[in-house]
C-alpha cells in the first residue's frame, strides 16, 4: 500500500482549480452573509451567541472523535476562558481543556502558526490525559502511527503515517506552508483551497500520539478566518459529525493519492453547508431573543423551564414537537396542570398546535 506521503511527489498536491473557483465564490459571498446577520445581535448578546456557537463546535468535534462533553460544563468553560461572569457550573477538566484551545483558535487567529502554536493546542485539548507518553509535542514513540478499526486480531488498517523519527521534518515545511499561503504570505491560495488541503495534509501527517482530528479541525477554522479577516464561527465540526462517515471516507481515499481535486470539492461543499447552518443559527438566536423579549414576562416557572428547554433543542427542536408528556417529564406537574399550561402558551401566541389527541404536538411561534 502506498500512501500519500511514501509517493515520489509528496507532498507536492494536485488539483483542479478552475472546479473549486465557483465554490471559492459563494464562500466570499455566504462570509459577507453571516457578516451581516452577526450585526443585527446586540452588543450585550454577542457574548453568549459566540458562547452558543463555539460550544456546538467543541462538543461536535469531540462528537467526531467518538467524545461525549458536558455541555453546561464546556458553556462555563468557554465563559471563563472569555472573562465573562461565571454561571456557577463546574468547569470539567476535559471541557477545559477543549474550551482552552477553542478560544485560543477564535482570538488568535490571525496570528503566523508555528510549532508552539500546535503543540501549545495540543497541552490544552489533552491535559487530563495521562494515557500519552507525550503531551504537548510531536509524537516520538517508535510504533507505527496507524489508523485501524475491526477485530484487535484482525484489525482493518485505513491509513498509517510517517514514523515519528520524520515529524519535525514534515512538520517544517507543512508550518512554512501554511504562513506562504496566508492572505499576507508570499503566496497566497484562496480560501477554501487552503483550508481543504491544510487539513487533509495535517492529518496524513498525523504528528501528535493524540488529537490529530481536533487539532486538524481546529487549524481549518483557523486557516478560514485569516482569509476572511475574522473569525469565521461557522458550524464545521457540526456539518461534518452529521456526515462523518463521509468525512473519513474522504480522508481515506485521498491519503491514497496527491491527486485531491475530488476531496477539495467535498470538503468546500462542507464549509459552504456549515456557512448555511451559522446562518440558521444566528437568525435562530435573534428570534429567541425578540421572543423572550415578548413573553418573559408572561411566562409562569413551568413555562419558562419547558420553553428554555425547547430553545435549547437548537432550531430543529423536540423531534417531532412537544408533546403533553414531554412537559410532564420536564416539569414534574399534573396532567391538569399541563393542559393549561400548553392552552396558555397557545392563547399567547408563543406556541402553535398541530393534531389531536395524543399526537397533539406544539412548537415554538419564532
Amino acid at each position: 500500500m502506498r500512501w500519500n506521503w511514501t509517493q515520489r511527489d509528496w507532498p507536492n498536491f494536485h488539483y483542479d482549480s478552475a472546479a473549486i473557483e465557483p465554490l471559492e465564490r459563494r464562500f466570499l459571498i455566504s462570509s459577507g452573509e453571516i457578516l451581516g446577520a452577526l450585526r443585527h445581535v446586540i452588543n450585550e448578546e454577542r457574548d453568549q451567541l459566540r458562547i452558543e456557537l463555539l460550544s456546538e463546535e467543541a462538543m461536535r468535534t469531540s462528537a467526531i472523535e467518538g467524545e461525549v462533553l458536558d455541555r453546561s460544563s464546556v458553556q462555563s468553560s468557554l465563559r471563563l476562558q472569555f472573562g465573562l461572569t461565571a454561571d456557577g457550573v463546574p468547569s470539567k477538566p476535559r471541557e477545559q481543556g477543549i474550551a482552552e484551545m477553542m478560544v485560543d483558535v477564535y482570538s488568535n487567529y490571525g496570528s503566523p502558526l508555528t510549532h508552539d502554536t500546535l503543540c501549545r493546542w495540543h497541552g490544552m485539548l489533552l491535559s487530563h490525559d495521562r494515557s500519552l507518553e507525550t503531551i504537548g509535542g510531536y509524537r516520538r514513540h517508535d510504533d507505527a502511527m496507524q489508523i485501524v478499526s475491526g477485530r484487535i486480531d484482525r484489525p482493518t488498517v485505513h491509513f498509517e503515517a510517517p514514523p515519528s523519527a520524520q515529524i519535525r521534518r514534515e512538520m517544517d515545511v507543512f508550518v512554512d506552508w501554511f504562513n506562504r499561503t496566508g492572505p499576507e504570505g508570499s503566496a497566497p491560495l484562496p480560501a477554501l483551497t487552503r483550508a481543504a488541503l491544510g487539513h487533509l495534509w495535517f492529518e496524513s501527517i498525523h504528528p501528535f500520539e493524540d488529537g490529530n482530528g481536533r487539532l486538524g479541525r481546529a487549524l481549518a477554522e483557523k486557516s478560514l478566518a485569516q482569509n476572511i479577516g475574522q473569525p469565521s464561527l461557522i458550524a464545521l465540526a457540526y456539518t461534518i459529525e452529521r456526515n462523518r462517515k463521509g468525512y473519513y471516507d474522504q480522508l481515506e481515499t485521498h491519503q491514497r493519492t496527491l491527486d485531491i481535486t475530488g476531496w477539495l470539492l467535498w470538503f468546500a461543499g462542507t464549509v459552504l453547508t456549515a456557512q448555511q447552518v451559522t446562518l440558521t443559527r444566528v437568525a435562530f438566536f435573534i428570534a429567541k431573543a425578540k421572543f423572550y423579549d415578548q413573553f418573559r414576562d408572561r411566562l409562569n416557572d413551568r413555562q419558562a423551564k419547558v420553553i428554555e428547554r425547547m430553545f435549547r433543542e437548537g432550531p430543529d427542536g423536540f423531534k417531532g414537537g412537544l408533546s403533553a408528556e414531554n412537559y410532564i417529564a420536564i416539569t414534574g406537574t399534573s396532567r391538569a396542570t399541563t393542559t393549561r399550561d400548553l392552552q396558555d402558551l397557545v392563547a399567547m401566541g408563543a406556541l402553535a398546535r398541530t393534531g389531536e389527541r395524543r399526537h397533539t404536538r406544539y412548537r415554538l411561534l419564532i
